[in-house]
């Protein structure tokens, strides 16, 4: 994904308030040996970007003044209630360093499991992205999570998942190994279930009135 920046020349609170008030952002580069830059950006585009699920985990081309660098997105801080970018950092990366990155999760074929068609549990998802680390050029847009083999009671871990080539879990993440997603019986299910039990058990002791109303 391409974003264009321009070289941001004054700085301070008043500045920056003048700028969001002219329709831009105010951000900041930093990383590698270069050294940190001010920059603007245009709001409405940068918006509508912050809405797409790749603009916080892809590498980034970055132009400004016609010069083109590889970044991430790094922070990013919203008005309290207005739809307004008040703020954005982004990271230079180096194609051969590897990058620390949160990936979005993306649950695939729940619905055809056992566990959901059979029994009626419903599977929960505990993490919607993961920590992952890669080079820049193997960073995935997302890592897909297959459910169809979840079974009730039972919980999907980060060490099930299937990476993709040169993606690895970063050191924390592996040795904590966190649920991403599980299942289980509803509650109302469950108790309704248990109620029927003793319900079907009790029906055959009416036979014997039954009988006794014929004979009379």
């Amino acid at each position: 994904m391409k974003v264009v920046a321009f070289e941001r020349s004054v700085q301070g609170t008043g500045a920056s308030r003048r700028l969001r008030n002219s329709g831009k952002t105010p951000g900041i580069v930093y990383g590698s040996k270069d050294p940190a830059l001010v920059i603007e950006l245009d709001h409405n585009a940068l918006f509508h970007a912050l809405r797409k699920e790749a603009f916080h985990s892809s590498i980034l081309d970055l132009e400004i003044a016609g010069k083109t660098q590889k970044v991430l997105l790094r922070d990013y801080q919203m008005h309290p209630f207005k739809p307004l970018v008040l703020h954005i950092d982004f990271q230079r990366v180096s194609a051969t360093e590897k990058v620390h990155m949160r990936v979005p999760l993306h649950f695939t074929n729940a619905e055809t499991s056992a566990a959901v068609k059979l029994q009626g549990a419903v599977v929960s998802h505990i993490l919607n992205d993961i920590e992952v680390s890669c080079l820049p050029a193997d960073l995935p847009e997302f890592i897909e999570v297959d459910l169809s083999k979840i079974e009730v009671g039972h919980s999907v871990h980060a060490k099930d998942l299937t990476l993709p080539k040169g993606v690895s879990l970063v050191l924390h993440v592996e040795q904590e190994n966190p649920v991403l997603a599980n299942a289980r019986i509803p509650a109302v299910k469950a108790a309704e279930t248990e109620e029927a039990a003793p319900a079907a058990t009790a029906a055959p002791a009416a036979a014997p009135a039954a009988d006794a109303k014929d004979k009379a």
